[in-house]
């Protein structure tokens, strides 16, 4: 196989085990290099293995039934590997304040589901860097956390 396509089968992964319906936190450990940085718009961003594993934590307490999913191929250049995705969930568990825009309460049951491109960038086999660009203005609209225009 490529180096291109050694990376995307570790992104596959990846997005399998740590962004699927399930969350697997040892794939943090097995393909996160150890000062991992994850970056999306409506998150700080995140570095390291266990801050990472925290953030993840935390999301899916507060949204139980998280999941993303690939909404097309990956593509993959050099150490970079490009994927689109959609996804969401319910928020049902307890407070949650890690949005950039404000906070939920507890079991606010909203729901949000959108879409984004990610770039993540493979160095000796493991991911350096996860930065993301999300539809975080749909999330955060239907979280009600920013009024429609």
């Amino acid at each position: 196989m490529s180096k291109e396509e050694d990376n995307k089968a570790i992104v596959g992964r990846w997005f399998t085990s740590f962004w699927g319906e399930s969350c697997d936190l040892g794939i943090v450990d097995e393909l996160a290099a150890p000062d991992m940085l994850l970056q999306y718009s409506l998150h700080e961003p995140r570095r390291g293995h266990d801050d990472i594993k925290a953030f993840m934590t935390d999301f899916r307490a507060a949204f139980p039934d998280l999941a993303f999913g690939g909404a097309a191929d990956l593509i993959a250049e050099g150490d970079h590997v490009v994927g689109r995705w959609i996804g969401g969930g319910t928020h049902t568990g307890p407070a949650f304040s890690d949005f950039l825009a404000g906070s939920l309460p507890a079991g606010s049951g909203r729901t949000m589901r959108f879409s984004g491109t990610t770039v993540l960038r493979i160095e000796n086999g493991r991911i350096a860097e996860e930065i993301g660009l999300d539809d975080g203005v749909t999330a955060l609209q239907q979280l009600g956390l920013l009024r429609a225009a």
